[in-house]
């Protein structure tokens, strides 16, 4: 009977204090000011100027056209060519990427000596600026001159081409975002490392599991919730590349390198068609959106199992 009664006994409602919802709304409100002005209106804007035939100069001039800058963009060779080399960086980036971070996570989570050190050595290209990097190993990787050449030579190997050849451009790129972003990817592989109990490792063991069964069956599955927030922004920042492209071969040669980011900043500040620029950002970031939920459909989006 009892439990009957407390189905008809209305809950009460916790009462809303007005007071503090108006102080947590005044305290969020600087940050949603800045979002509204650099994100949700620009994002807008971008959709009304995909309609547009926008031109930088002219702006007097602007016409309603529709959706004929989609249609021109989907007939455009060199947005599917940059589209094509920008899926070619992310299958290769995503494994040799992340891969060297875990594997970096793992040595230094072993070193119990000078950890420090290595931590540092790892991190410090993160830290360093993209255009920076990227003019220092146009030095490095030039043909004639550069000091991998040099070292190439010692071993008998004849000099490479490097950024000047459309077969290996996009590889040098690969490696190079790959060794400039591991360490950032590193430090957060190995603070989910050190977040496993060491009392799991020792049931491991007491059952006879070696090294490997051990980082199979226990490291990999207690960092999954790492390693799906890891792949997730590496795919989003794979897809926004572009300094190293600008600043090493300007998407070249012959297009190897070009990406739609690239291609959108050129066609929008250099060719000043803003129109046309803006239907590529919306066409590119719902592509963005779709990749990465699919990802995380495919790698497990349930970090709770």
């Amino acid at each position: 009977m009892n439990t009957v009664k407390q189905l008809f006994v209305r809950k009460k409602v916790p009462h809303i204090n007005v007071k503090d919802n108006l102080t947590a709304y005044l305290f969020l409100a600087p940050s949603l000011i800045i979002l509204g002005l650099f994100l949700f209106y620009p994002a807008l804007m971008s959709l009304y100027y995909s309609l547009t035939d926008y031109y930088l100069l002219t702006p007097q001039l602007t016409e309603f056209i529709g959706l004929d800058n989609f249609k021109n963009l989907l007939s455009d060779p060199l947005m599917r060519k940059s589209l094509m080399n920008i899926f070619k960086f992310v299958i290769l980036i995503l494994p040799i990427q992340v891969g060297t971070a875990l594997g970096l996570a793992l040595l230094v989570n072993n070193q119990r000596k000078s950890t420090i050190i290595y931590k540092v050595a790892y991190f410090s290209p993160v830290v360093m600026s993209l255009a920076v990097i990227s003019i220092l190993w146009l030095y490095l990787l030039n043909p004639s001159s550069g000091l991998i050449n040099e070292v190439l030579s010692n071993f008998g190997i004849s000099p490479q081409p490097f950024l000047t050849s459309p077969t290996q451009a996009m590889y040098v790129i690969v490696v190079i975002s790959a060794w400039q972003g591991a360490g950032n990817q590193m430090l957060i592989f190995l603070a989910g490392l050190q977040n496993i109990p060491s009392s799991i490792y020792e049931a491991a063991r007491i059952d006879g599991a070696g090294r490997w069964r051990q980082f199979w069956n226990v490291t990999l599955p207690m960092l999954k919730p790492t390693s799906l927030m890891i792949l997730t922004t590496t795919l989003i920042d794979a897809f926004k590349l572009i300094i190293q492209p600008m600043v090493m071969t300007q998407g070249g040669p012959l297009n190897s390198t070009m990406t739609p980011v690239y291609y959108i900043y050129r066609t929008g500040f250099t060719d000043r068609q803003l129109g046309f620029a803006s239907a590529m950002t919306v066409l590119y970031g719902g592509l963005i959106i779709v990749f990465t939920v699919l990802q995380r459909k495919f790698v497990g989006g349930d970090t709770n199992e």
